[in-house]
């Protein structure tokens, strides 16, 4: 009997303990705990270059799945309007730096804290898991200034000063050459300049025939279809030269400004002037026309000597011309100029406002964007860092140093929130300018009026 007792005894201390160490989880953390899909739509990168991230993401979070989708980059805007219209659309989106406020009320700005569950293991000698909430600070506007790259904060934080995106990478405008055409015309140095040695350069690059017209360009510049990306030459030409594309919500890119106001020198007219140039047959640096194939298509040819591009441009143009003996140099500067200035060209990550897991889905970027976790992203597409810590190491790689030494002084410029009807103002700005070279100045208040019509 008293053997009875005492396995009675002991089989009660041994529920009464295991009932202690089981934690009752309350109801909030259990919600938190709940199974959550995350739906991510990007362009231009596969789903292994956020393989590794997600994983890491998926083994501190088991609760939450990232569903990864790629679209092309053609079908992209329509698809995701589309989407968001009909409320299937993604939580988490990519959207261009030009974008931010075209999508503004479509986006929810970044929290100022998140609250997550976590699986914790507590215990010394019986190991066990139990889920807790924690509430963490995010990133704020100080922060952002001191980790990315200033360009950033002046697209990703709107008017209510509050951050709409982050982005993953900051890609820069780069010249590429081919060396062989180089060589053969017998220069050594590779322009730094917008001067008389670069417009020297451009003659002897260039070859003409009488029947065939340009069979050889010297550079890709002066229109504006067959040109990648022509727009971001032109405007970083009127930023270098000194004109102010915007001031506040104004477009002044058509106007001197006060500060050397009375020389009667208009910076953006004369960058206009000096862009065009290179397709007037009557200028000496004659290089390029509206006849011509696309700049990327002639310089993978072999037929164009220079042309302006990204870092994205890389593996294009080794994909269509894998034996083609070419290098990529600094954008030009004006020669003298105290300052350089150079351009951005970047897509960021933002939330949905119409997700139903907003915070998860802002923890998530956040979770991307830690330096240990941007690398895997940096290292497996080759794109230039938007956090300056990384800028260092990217300063010595071969591939990317040309793009890293131009990320500090990389700049960008609000083309108001319709960035594509902007787009076609400056191209019908510098078809109008060839069309009519003694209406120049006419040709850029008519850009400059249509750009400001997409402002607000």
């Amino acid at each position: 009997m008293n053997k009875k007792l005492i396995y009675l005894s002991l089989l009660l201390i041994f529920v009464f303990s295991a009932g202690l160490s089981c934690k009752k989880v309350d109801q909030k953390t259990q919600a938190a705990m709940k199974p959550i899909s995350i739906n991510y739509w990007r362009v231009f990168d596969d789903s292994d270059a956020f393989q590794d991230i997600i994983a890491k993401y998926q083994a501190i979070h088991p609760n939450i799945k990232i569903n990864y989708r790629k679209l092309r980059y053609e079908e992209f805007e329509n698809e995701l309007l589309n989407a968001l219209a009909e409320d299937r659309g993604p939580d988490i989106l990519s959207i261009h730096n030009t974008w931010i406020r075209k999508y503004q009320n479509k986006l929810v700005p970044m929290p100022p804290q998140i609250t997550m569950a976590f699986q914790v293991e507590t215990g010394s000698i019986k190991k066990e898991i139990i889920s807790e909430l924690r509430t963490s600070k995010t990133i704020s506007l100080k922060d952002l200034k001191d980790r990315y790259l200033d360009v950033v904060y002046g697209d990703v934080v709107l008017d209510d000063n509050q951050i709409y995106a982050l982005p993953l990478s900051v890609d820069t405008l780069v010249l590429y050459y081919n060396r062989d055409l180089f060589n053969n015309a017998g220069i050594i140095e590779i322009p730094k300049y917008w001067n008389k040695t670069f417009q020297q350069d451009v003659k002897k690059l260039t070859r003409q025939d009488s029947v065939e017209g340009i069979v050889q360009s010297g550079i890709a510049m002066g229109t504006a279809e067959n040109i990648e990306r022509f727009s971001d030459v032109l405007t970083v030409l009127m930023m270098q030269n000194g004109a102010t594309m915007m001031d506040g919500k104004q477009v002044q890119f058509n106007v001197i400004p006060s500060a050397i106001r009375g020389n009667n020198y208009n910076p953006g007219l004369e960058a206009l002037r000096f862009y065009i140039d290179f397709s007037n047959p009557g200028k000496e640096v004659y290089s390029w026309n509206e006849e011509l194939p696309n700049s990327l298509t002639m310089f993978s040819s072999g037929k164009t000597a220079m042309m302006f591009g990204y870092s994205y441009h890389l593996p294009m143009i080794k994909a269509q011309a894998p034996k083609l003996n070419f290098s990529i140099s600094s954008l030009p500067q004006i020669e003298n100029s105290p300052v350089a200035i150079n351009f951005a060209n970047y897509w960021v990550e933002a939330v949905s406002k119409k997700s139903l897991n907003k915070e998860v889905a802002w923890d998530f970027i956040l979770f991307m964007n830690r330096e240990d976790q941007i690398k895997s992203y940096l290292e497996k597409t080759k794109k230039p860092t938007a956090l300056r810590s990384l800028i260092k190491s990217q300063q010595e790689n071969d591939e990317l140093s040309v793009f890293a030494d131009q990320l500090l002084t990389a700049k960008s410029w609000y083309k108001g929130k319709d960035p594509n009807s902007a787009e076609k103002a400056l191209a019908e700005m510098v078809n109008t300018a060839r069309q009519n070279i003694g209406g120049i100045m006419n040709s850029l208040n008519a850009g400059a009026a249509k750009v400001q019509q997409t402002i607000y």
